[in-house]
């Protein structure tokens, strides 16, 4: 139970409730101690009765023994009724102590996960699938609840029964006590030898059931890109085998649960023959009476669903602590971006890339060589290059998603990893390559880069990235729900709603990640224009493939495999007849022939 260690803070936390909780359930262990004492007294006295009645045959005594009798029955009635009244009391406040306890340590838990999934850098992201985080944070903290809820529930409570009916057995009579518990130590046995198999068992189901869930969000979000390559029937038969494998795991972690079930009632019923028989032989040698055996026979019963709970506490701790392992292996991984700094920093006015290099930790690709650059505040910079010449992986610098891994990135003379991490990136306006949007409304979508956005102004970026008529000709228009992300609208609009939301929270640098490569050309003049009158106080970084010759950029940085190879501004690097120059020829021609 190592990996249970990490909930202890938990337990410390919410200590009074769980204190609270234990009392109840010993509390309302020594009210269920009651019954079976009241019944071997009225049984007792029933059998005393019924001797006393048969030698006062004739005697008016004998109605007021009947009468007595009958008094002294009713009120031992009256007091187990009462007892296992005062009894489901207690275990009622029991339950809402121990259990409620589970859920807020459930909450909490849920929201570590979440808070610690965001600090977490994007490398993170890339060696890890989406459904295995979810199933983590949901079905591996649910299995954990199960444990710091009903199981210790549970396990309190049979601890304390057990500890309680034991003292009351051989208190009344040692030598049956002994023979009626003699069944016990096999059950332990049992549990050593079988708990570890359950232990790997829940292990190897969890992990299967976090790969059936990657699975199914993974086709569910590319049932369009299945449909087009009509490949459903593939997607249908891989998943039809990770569920077998899943039924098939879940099902050999049944049968061994199963064995639990018939053993605990073969090992009562002997201690209940047991109780039986050999009290039987002492009742006829006089050592012990009827409400003994009667007695006796409640207690082992009042052991039966403890004795029977073993086995499936045992499960719900193995699979807890499957789960646990699971969540600690995300918990105790640390982000390689941190922020050290929460201090405040003025406007960003002055940006210089010093001797930097980047290779990708998680591929080994050497995506940037010995860059150097240096940018003003207002200047507009276009980044240019084929693909994967390292264009995007500047813009992922520049948020820090990364560090470099050589040289550095110094703004307003500090190195970047030195700044504070939010401060910058409020100062950052990113539309990315992979556009993103959120199964929301477009006014909702749009003013994500700001907080309590009025329409005025939503509206007023939506003008500005060319996507407003676009958003009035939808039948709610802002209101419009886009689906999952933004399934409704086509890429262009996609492309310009994602450009408003990046403008709408007003940065001081603006990073366009290849925006406009899903818009036409009469749109995308359109945008440039705007860009021009809106953008004129920003420092931009415009990263594309394509030459955009209408926008009047301060510098031009063309990449090649990873290197810096020529800079300048659009005159000058055509005059030069490099790189550059021959893929804007490529594009002009492209366009002469499209025409």
């Amino acid at each position: 139970m190592k990996n249970l260690k990490a909930l202890n803070p938990y337990f410390a936390k919410y200590k009074i409730i769980f204190f609270w909780g234990i009392f109840f359930v010993i509390i309302s262990n020594v009210f269920g101690l009651f019954p079976p004492q009241l019944i071997r007294y009225s049984l007792d006295l029933i059998a005393d009765t019924i001797d006393t009645y048969g030698f006062l045959e004739g005697f008016e005594i004998k109605k007021e023994l009947y009468k007595e009798a009958s008094i002294y029955i009713l009120l031992f009635g009256i007091l187990i009724l009462s007892t296992s009244i005062i009894r489901g009391i207690f275990m009622f406040f029991m339950r809402q102590t121990l259990v409620v306890m589970s859920r807020k340590i459930e909450y909490d838990q849920k929201a570590q996960l979440y808070d610690h999934y965001q600090l977490l850098s994007s490398s993170f992201y890339k060696r890890n699938n989406t459904g295995d985080l979810m199933s983590r944070i949901t079905e591996d903290v649910s299995k954990v609840r199960m444990y710091v809820g009903p199981a210790i529930m549970y396990a309190i409570n049979t601890i304390a029964l057990f500890v309680m009916v034991i003292y009351a057995m051989f208190k009344t009579n040692a030598y049956l006590s002994f023979w009626v518990l003699l069944p016990l130590p096999i059950l332990s046995f049992s549990i050593y030898k079988i708990s570890d198999s359950i232990n790997k068992k829940s292990e190897a189901i969890s992990k299967q059931l976090s790969h059936i869930t990657s699975l199914a969000q993974e086709y569910f979000s590319g049932i369009r890109v299945l449909k087009a390559f009509v490949r459903t029937d593939y997607a249908g038969e891989v998943f039809e085998k990770a569920s077998e494998a899943y039924k098939q795991k879940t099902i050999s972690l049944s049968k061994t649960e199963a064995f639990f079930a018939p053993l605990m009632l073969l090992l009562i019923g002997t201690s209940t023959i047991l109780a039986v028989f050999i009290g039987g032989n002492e009742v006829i040698r006089g050592k012990f009476t009827a409400g003994n055996i009667a007695e006796f026979v409640y207690y082992i019963n009042m052991l039966t669903w403890p004795v029977a709970s073993i086995g499936w506490v045992v499960s719900l701790v193995q699979r807890a602590e499957a789960s646990q392992k699971r969540i600690n292996e995300f918990l105790n991984q640390q982000s390689d971006i941190k922020n050290i700094s929460n201090a405040d920093f003025p406007t960003i006015e002055k940006i210089v890339f010093k001797d930097l290099s980047f290779t990708y930790p998680d591929t080994g690709i050497n995506a940037l060589k010995e860059i150097n650059f240096e940018i003003t505040k207002g200047q507009k910079i276009a980044i240019v290059g084929r693909t994967g010449s390292g264009k995007s992986t500047i813009a992922e610098l520049l948020l820090r998603n990364y560090d470099p891994s050589k040289g550095n990135i110094l703004i307003n003379d500090s190195a970047l990893a030195t700044l504070n991490l939010n401060k910058l990136r409020d100062k950052i306006g990113y539309v990315p390559q992979d556009v993103f949007l959120f199964s929301e409304t477009v006014a909702n979508n749009i003013s994500f880069g700001k907080e309590n956005a009025d329409m005025q102004t939503i509206k007023h970026f939506a003008k500005i990235s060319a996507v407003d008529k676009d958003i009035e000709g939808l039948p709610n228009q802002y209101n419009t729900l886009v689906g999952e992300r933004g399934v409704t609208l086509s890429g262009g609009q996609k492309q310009r709603i994602s450009i408003a939301r990046a403008l709408i929270k007003d940065p001081e640098l603006v990073i366009f990640d290849d925006c406009l490569s899903a818009v036409d050309a009469n749109t995308e003049k359109t945008i440039l224009d705007n860009f021009s009158k809106s953008l004129k106080d920003k420092t931009v970084f415009f990263i594309t493939h394509r030459i955009f010759s209408l926008f009047d950029f301060d510098l031009i940085l063309v990449l090649e495999d990873g290197k810096l190879v020529e800079q300048g501004k659009h005159t000058d690097l055509i005059k030069k007849q490099g790189i550059y120059s021959e893929l804007y020829q490529i594009q002009q021609q492209e366009e002469i022939n499209i025409k």
